[in-house]
């Protein structure tokens, strides 16, 4: 039976910089099935305390830190770690209300959070990663753990680049480095930053470890939007030069295009060496919001009821968004033709996928060809086939948990 599911954000408000963050929704709304079976999982946060020494820290100078469940049975030596989204602040503006939250402060970090979805320590909600060492860094440096600065005036810590490397120590010395099998992973900017990642994620390990890396709603594509503008682009390019980004950009690109460029995953795909797997909506809901369809490109609100609801996108609309699916499948195409990549692109409105026990693993989450998202990253992972899975355009995908908003975003 199916319910409906309210789930209600923090909601970080900023006049005009919605862009900053990464869901800066209030309610959201999906027809789903409930999760069932045993209780919730809340596990407390870990401060790193090595971090402040090197210098990596929040952007308000507090220490970094990630939640980690211990594995168990024949998973205790397969590790899981997933890099939190949330976002990014490309001015000082931005910036400086972003660390008086969670996303820029551990003052403001839960203490501890509820690990669902690919998560869950549940064989009947996760049943290829439940007993593996599960970690959730959190983020709270606003580039997607690639920055490298400081701005003494505004007192704003640029570490991002530091916090992946303390974390990673950290771990290593609470057992990672012994893992057998390990699987880095991330949503929205944190599977941006799990691209970025990947093969600096491979390099801590022994070539006997088995590796791979797992980006989920990471595709930020350099689209036009609907005003003909490229404002993520534009976006990315003061994130890029302010939170000195691109001397953690991968060489192999930046040696030839624009830094900025080469922090969008589509210009880096061809530089990961690493087994990759890429989860993404062909037509996500953060995309359709903060880039293509933003209050700046459509200020006179043409586009306000399709951002709300995809089943209110009119004939033309639909069109359009059908020009940006089509982009997607061109960036991606030859990074699936390599055997040791995966893919799973469906065709509904969404955005993070892996995280949502609803989406991950359920008796109703979204499916293409019968196949779900949770047995198609197992079976990707564990090398039982190969995953290449594209959905049919929009609307022929009835499975899809769309979400519906309530209120202006």
């Amino acid at each position: 039976m199916k319910y409906f599911w309210v789930l209600g954000f923090v909601s970080l408000l900023l006049a005009g910089c919605a862009r900053g963050f990464d869901l800066n929704w209030t309610e959201v709304v999906y027809d789903g099935e409930v999760a069932v079976g045993g209780p919730p999982l809340f596990v407390p946060l870990t401060l790193i305390q090595s971090a402040a020494a090197k210098g990596a820290v929040c952007l308000d100078g507090s220490l970094p830190g990630y939640h980690l469940h211990r594995g168990f049975g024949y998973g205790a030596n397969s590790w899981l770690v997933q890099l939190e989204g949330g976002g990014w602040c490309s001015d000082i503006r931005m910036c400086l209300f972003r660390k008086k939250t969670r996303r820029g402060s551990s003052y403001y970090m839960e203490k501890q959070l509820q690990f669902t979805g690919i998560l869950s320590n549940k064989p009947e909600e996760n049943p290829d990663f439940y007993n593996w060492n599960r970690v959730k860094i959190r983020y709270c440096d606003g580039a997607s753990f690639l920055g490298e600065g400081y701005n003494m005036a505004a007192g704003l810590f640029f570490r991002g680049q530091r916090i992946w490397l303390a974390a990673m120590e950290d771990l290593m010395s609470k057992g990672m480095r012994d893992a057998n099998q390990a699987l880095l992973t991330g949503c929205s900017a944190g599977g941006l930053a799990a691209i970025h990642h990947c093969d600096g994620f491979h390099a801590l390990f022994p070539a006997s470890t088995k590796i791979k890396c797992f980006a989920d709603a990471g595709m930020f594509l350099d689209a036009v939007d609907v005003a003909g503008r490229r404002t993520l682009r534009s976006f990315f390019g003061g994130l890029v030069n302010l939170q000195g980004v691109s001397r953690n950009l991968p060489r192999t690109c930046t040696s030839h295009l624009n830094p900025t460029l080469c922090f969008f995953p589509q210009n880096v795909l061809s530089t990961v060496q690493t087994p990759l797997f890429l989860l993404n909506s062909a037509y996500d809901v953060w995309q359709l919001q903060e880039s293509l369809a933003s209050k700046a490109a459509d200020p006179h609100g043409y586009w306000q009821d399709c951002n709300m609801n995809n089943a209110k996108c009119n004939t033309g609309q639909i069109q359009f968004l059908q020009g940006f699916r089509n982009q997607m499948l061109n960036c991606v195409e030859k990074f699936s033709l390599s055997s040791k990549n995966g893919l799973f692109i469906n065709s509904c409105f969404a955005h993070c996928q892996s995280e949502r026990q609803d989406t991950w693993f359920g008796n109703s989450s979204p499916a293409v060809s019968n196949k779900g998202i949770a047995k198609s990253v197992g079976d990707w992972y564990f090398d039982r086939s190969q995953v290449k899975i594209i959905d049919c355009p929009y609307p022929c995908d009835r499975t899809c948990h769309n979400l519906v908003f309530n209120g202006r975003h």
